[in-house]
């Protein structure tokens, strides 16, 4: 709920931009509607009564007293007062007359941007795009579905779209007669078509009021006995709108072996949830991952009408939300169709899990309104060994997480590894040089160091999950110095970080990192004899603290060993 997006004014008005607007308001005020309680929560968040006071803070400004940095040492500082404005931009969704005044403006501008033959450009003086014109039918398509457009026989809108689904009839059957003068039978019978017929037939198939006639109903036959015979080379996304197009349009068994395969790939986790491991997400529209899974929802919903596997996508849709932020308003709105108005209905009370740590009853008081989020907090000398042992009991069929923390004091060199769904290992390594040139070497095997050694730190980071707004702090010994002091953004093994160098740390903050295994170095000068305590390294997502690791502690001695 907290996601739910309100689109201010674009700096561009492109017709795309225009429809995500249009798109992104309408689903946020059907939503609200046709869920009164919404507002009932919201009323109660506004109100920041005993437990809510954080309701409007972005999940950078949570947590604070968890976290091993503070917000105003971090680059992310914009990226928080985005989020938390966002949120105290709900407030707009309830004024019902506003928001309709806005759709009104959207849909005038939206008329006015579409040429005479139907399609629209994307900006003002543009060629007709294709692409454009059938993320705009789509998104109508999927508004009328579920009633958030007002598309009546009579009314403008209607008239609107009909044109732009006719251009897009005229586009397709004009690209098939090229196909048929520029290529020979035995070409088109292993022809693959490509993205733009994908995603024209999953946008036509909203429509099927509008018959498909003529040259059009050749084409379309030819489009999808290829797509029949391709499909396994698609991305996730494209196969999902293969099968709705195709269950739509009257081929509903390669629709269902699609979607058979779909589920022999995907991956099940009891806490994640079904995703598929080897997707890989990408900067173009097929390869977006929030649109993508979403979309993966409505195939299984609509054409499978499995409702387990509905409802385990769900949850990886929200243990996604956990840890990483939706990054556009579309991906936002999209993920917001897929987890309310599909399955379940997961915002119905489901009452609060009883929770016992050590045996005992912990009490929830001063709950969160809507999502029940409350702290409890334990002083040291109430700790107890039996607290380890932690108990969650919930009768409700849905997601709830949370977290216990444990933080106390510790001599570095006590200190071991200690793993989430990240781990780090942390090896600090000596150049020397041999006869077949420069060679790290582990400093349990290395000679006794000596200032002006260089050292290299090698940090190994893994994460089983995509994750937002990761700090990783590596403390360094006394005796040791950076080679590189300017702060500034590197990549390095796949992965593009900011590294800060400080007098007894060096910061790397990572704006994204998709699940995998990451290995990145930097250099160290030996500068001082003695016993030095390195140190650990801790990783934390800021979005998530619950989600964090750290190394072991490390000694560096120079000058001899003890």
């Amino acid at each position: 709920v907290q996601a739910l997006p309100y689109l201010m004014e674009y700096p561009q008005q492109c017709s795309e931009q225009v429809f995500s607007r249009l798109y992104a308001n309408s689903l946020a005020a059907h939503i609200v509607d046709e869920r009164p309680k919404i507002k009932d929560v919201f009323a109660q968040w506004s109100a920041k009564g005993t437990g809510n006071e954080g309701a409007f803070l972005s999940k950078l400004e949570k947590n604070s007293e968890l976290k091993n940095i503070i917000l105003a040492e971090t680059p992310w500082v914009l990226n928080a007062r985005n989020e938390s404005e966002s949120k105290q931009r709900i407030a707009l969704l309830f004024d019902m007359q506003r928001m309709a005044a806005e759709r009104g403006k959207a849909l005038k501008q939206l008329r006015e941007a579409q040429l005479g033959n139907g399609a629209w450009t994307w900006f003002s003086g543009m060629q007709p795009s294709r692409w454009v014109t059938q993320g705009i039918v789509a998104g109508f398509g999927h508004l009328e579905k579920l009633g958030a457009a007002d598309l009546r026989p009579d009314g403008q809108t209607q008239m609107m779209l009909k044109q732009a689904v006719y251009w897009l009839d005229n586009d397709l059957e004009t690209d098939y007669k090229r196909l048929l003068k520029e290529t020979t039978k035995e070409q088109r019978d292993k022809y693959m078509p490509g993205h733009n017929e994908v995603q024209y037939l999953y946008a036509r198939s909203f429509f099927p009021r509008w018959a498909i006639t003529g040259g059009t109903s050749t084409a379309v036959d030819f489009y999808k006995q290829r797509l029949a015979a391709t499909w396994l080379q698609f991305g996730l996304q494209e196969q999902a709108m293969i099968a709705l197009a195709l269950h739509r349009l009257g081929d509903d068994s390669t629709a269902q072996l699609i979607m058979r395969s779909l589920g022999e790939r995907a991956t099940h986790s009891e806490e994640l949830g079904m995703y598929w491991k080897n997707f890989s997400a990408g900067y173009h529209w097929w390869d977006f991952p929030t649109e993508t899974h979403a979309l993966l929802i409505e195939a299984f919903h609509e054409v499978a009408k499995d409702q387990q596997a509905v409802n385990e996508l769900r949850l990886y849709l929200l243990k996604l939300k956990q840890t990483t932020d939706w990054k556009t308003t579309k991906a936002t709105a999209e993920a917001c169709y897929a987890l309310l108005l599909t399955g379940d209905d997961w915002l119905e009370d489901a009452g609060t899990p009883k929770i016992a740590v050590g045996g005992e009853a912990v009490v929830a008081g001063n709950q969160e309104a809507g999502t029940g989020y409350f702290t409890k907090t334990w002083p040291a000398e109430a700790i107890k060994p039996a607290m380890g042992q932690v108990t969650v009991t919930t009768t409700a069929d849905r997601a709830a997480w949370g977290a216990l923390y444990w933080q106390y004091f510790e001599q570095m060199d006590k200190v071991t590894t200690a793993e989430s769904p990240f781990s780090i290992k942390k090896q600090v390594l000596l150049n020397t040089a041999t006869d077949a040139g420069a060679k790290l070497v582990a400093l349990d095997k290395a000679r006794a160091l000596k200032p002006g050694d260089k050292l290299t730190v090698r940090i190994e980071l893994r994460t089983d999950r995509a994750m937002d707004y990761v700090h990783l702090k590596d403390l360094r010994a006394a005796g040791l110095e950076p080679t590189e002091t300017l702060s500034g953004y590197r990549f390095q093994g796949g992965l593009g970080y900011y590294q800060s160098t400080r007098d007894a740390a060096t910061d790397f903050f990572f704006d994204h990192m998709e699940p995998g295994t990451y290995v990145f170095e930097y250099e160290l000068r030996v500068s001082h004899e003695g016993n030095f305590s390195n140190g650990i390294t801790t990783a934390m997502c800021l979005y998530a603290p619950e989600f964090s690791a750290h190394s072991e502690g490390v000694r560096v001695v120079v000058g001899g060993r003890p």
